[in-house]
């Protein structure tokens, strides 16, 4: 096995947004930063043998089996103290509570640039003068965060998902696409 490489400004992208990665991976090289890219949980944990980044830039919804829950369990697993940031499109307050406790330290929805997530990186300790809302939950956000929630539940599986909810999958398909957050 070929010597570690360890590096605290070593970051590691999942993603399996090709384009996306590479307008990442060439925007953090940019800031001095050495990058290095999976796109599943497996491609993740063969590079973990070789590499031990201090960062990590994870995608919740990843193509096929992998999710991004796994992908930031198992680097937490690999290195407490690395630093993970969730990216996601889909994001909900289930998935968003579930990557904290599995160690990320932020949770972005996209569109989230590089500098949103270098400030992620640089704010992961909690903070008290975040500004509470006094505004009330709605019915359609209650819906939201509901399917999100099962979303998770589920490994992001829409079939299972709907059959949960008691929902026909092409619905749940529609309220989806209506609703991504971009």
């Amino acid at each position: 096995m070929s010597e570690m490489l360890h590096d605290e400004r070593l970051l590691l992208i999942v993603e399996d947004d090709d384009a996306f990665a590479r307008t990442l991976t060439r925007s953090f090289e940019r800031r001095g930063y050495q990058v290095v890219h999976a796109d599943s949980l497996e491609s993740m944990q063969a590079l973990l043998k070789n590499h031990q980044p201090g960062y990590a830039v994870v995608d919740l919804k990843l193509k096929g089996e992998s999710s991004g829950l796994a992908c930031v369990q198992t680097l937490h697993e690999h290195d407490e103290d690395m630093l993970i940031v969730v990216l996601t499109g889909y994001a909900s307050i289930a998935t968003a509570v579930e990557a904290v406790k599995l160690g990320a330290c932020h949770y972005l929805a996209k569109p989230s640039n590089t500098d949103d997530i270098e400030d992620a990186f640089n704010r992961a300790e909690g903070s008290t003068d975040v500004a509470l809302t006094a505004r009330a939950t709605d019915l359609k956000t209650l819906e939201w965060e509901r399917i999100h929630e099962t979303l998770a539940e589920t490994g992001f599986n829409i079939s299972e998902t709907a059959r949960r909810l008691g929902m026909h999958r092409r619905t749940l398909a529609r309220k989806l696409e209506k609703q991504r957050v971009k």
